[in-house]
């Protein structure tokens, strides 16, 4: 059973207004809901990552994976499963808050862990890999049957531009996308910049728009989380340390695995489908317990 949610806790759920704000806008910034003490504790148990200390490491290493090693240098660093590699990340993302949270602006009753990314950005204004072009989620996530999926970023610092704080189009998950073939299911690492930037202003023209970005001030305990249709991006680290955080995403219950199939006849593969179990029907298991472990789920705090 999932803890219950302290009263003090409770009075950090977004109210109704919020919710309706999440809904117009596509992003969220919260309270605190990390203590200076937890936060201390992602960045120690962060540094003993990088230092190469592991809980358990994946059985196999999917094609996609993100992960940085120090032999790949003064780069920015993503490394995926970190929930999964590291004990002391997952107590603390674990955290009842946070799924409560993302639990209130999905309007979903069970909220589990879909991919968590460790992110290290150097303090290195001129590094081209600090720069993370415009792009949304939902465009990797297409093996997904969710459109309420969204994530959380958790950076372990006051977190604001100079750092190269991530960055929210306002509203752009409401628009209608053109442009959608088969380059889209990419990451952003594996596409142009010039083009991604050249399709956030096609679809802002064709959605009669302008191009609203927000950058998310974001103190330390404080996190933003943001709906897996808004595009979104983050320049370079102009500080004189490292931004250091997690992106957190995040699964409504209901979400399962479907077959997307591209023009070529090929099918679209998540990382997830090379190390998760198979549903009795032989899908990957987006609920397997593992990788994908719920974090709230209503019933278990009613009353």
């Amino acid at each position: 059973m999932l803890e219950k949610l302290t009263e003090e806790e409770r009075q950090l759920l977004p109210s109704d207004e919020d919710v309706e704000f999440y809904a117009e806008h596509g992003w969220y910034l919260t309270g605190k809901l990390l203590t200076d003490d937890e936060v201390d504790e992602l960045v120690e148990a962060s540094e003993r990552f990088y230092a190469g200390h592991r809980d358990r490491t994946l059985p196999v290493r999917p094609p996609r994976l993100a992960y940085w090693e120090p032999q790949h240098g003064a780069v920015q660093r993503h490394n995926d499963y970190v929930h999964y590699e590291s004990d002391a990340i997952a107590r603390i993302l674990r955290k009842p808050i946070i799924g409560a949270v993302a639990a209130r602006l999905a309007q979903a009753d069970e909220i589990r862990v879909f991919q968590s990314t460790l992110i290290y950005k150097p303090p290195r204004p001129d590094e081209p890999t600090n720069v993370v072009p415009w792009h949304f989620d939902r465009h990797y996530w297409a093996t997904s049957t969710s459109e309420r999926m969204l994530t959380a970023f958790i950076p372990f610092h006051d977190c604001g531009e100079e750092m190269g704080t991530i960055t929210m189009i306002d509203g752009s998950h409401l628009w209608k996308e053109i442009d959608n073939d088969d380059t889209t299911v990419r990451h952003f690492a594996d596409r142009d910049k010039e083009d991604l930037e050249e399709k956030l202003r096609r679809n802002a023209d064709f959605n009669n728009t302008d191009v609203r970005k927000v950058p998310m001030i974001i103190p330390k305990g404080h996190m933003s989380f943001h709906h897996c249709r808004t595009y979104h991006g983050s320049g370079g680290n102009r500080s004189d340390r490292p931004r250091r955080a997690i992106s957190f995403h995040l699964q409504d219950g209901e979400n399962q695995y479907r077959r997307y199939e591209l023009s070529d006849g090929s099918f679209v593969s998540y990382n997830h489908d090379y190390v998760v179990r198979q549903t009795p029907d032989g899908r990957p298991d987006y609920a397997d317990p593992t990788y994908c472990p719920v974090i709230w789920s209503e019933p278990d705090v009613a009353g």
